[in-house]
């Protein structure tokens, strides 16, 4: 089986200038994990993930480690709002990864599932000519075992 008979498209993708709360909000309306972020040609030059937001060095405010005390009930409501404004201002390109391992159309999946084990990764964008037509993520291999369709 190769890239083109599991990914999953199409492919939702984000610009550079994109804010933070864009990207959230699309992560959490689409109910995916990530991202390819495009430049003006289409393409890919980085990519958002959800673990992105709780990168310590990148994702702050937005980190898993400060969100707990951003959203305690001790937290006044302007805190609260502050990350949300931050959020608002902040733009992909700030947390975005820009060394991103990909795949070509014709990749064998038991390559990509090697490449997720080996860099722990959960999404390998499937490009053709530098764009993304595709994601192979780890879901996509429980889906392939189960034997359910392709989202596509």
């Amino acid at each position: 089986m190769i890239a083109s008979e599991l990914m999953t498209q199409p492919v939702l993708t984000v610009r550079p200038e994109t804010s933070l709360a864009d990207v959230a909000r699309t992560l959490v309306e689409n109910r995916i994990g990530c991202l390819p972020v495009v430049n003006e040609a289409g393409k890919m030059c980085g990519i958002v993930t959800e673990t992105d937001f709780a990168a310590k060095e990148r994702g702050v405010p937005f980190s898993l480690l400060v969100l707990p005390q951003v959203f305690s009930p001790a937290m006044p409501p302007e805190a609260v709002e502050r990350v949300r404004q931050e959020a608002g201002t902040t733009l992909a390109r700030e947390i975005m990864i820009s060394e991103v391992i990909t795949a070509a159309e014709d990749t064998p999946v038991e390559e990509m599932a090697r490449q997720m084990l080996r860099y722990d990764i959960d999404h390998i964008p499937v490009l053709r000519d530098g764009a993304p037509v595709g994601i192979v993520s780890r879901h996509d291999f429980l889906r392939m075992i189960v034997g359910a369709p392709s989202p596509a």
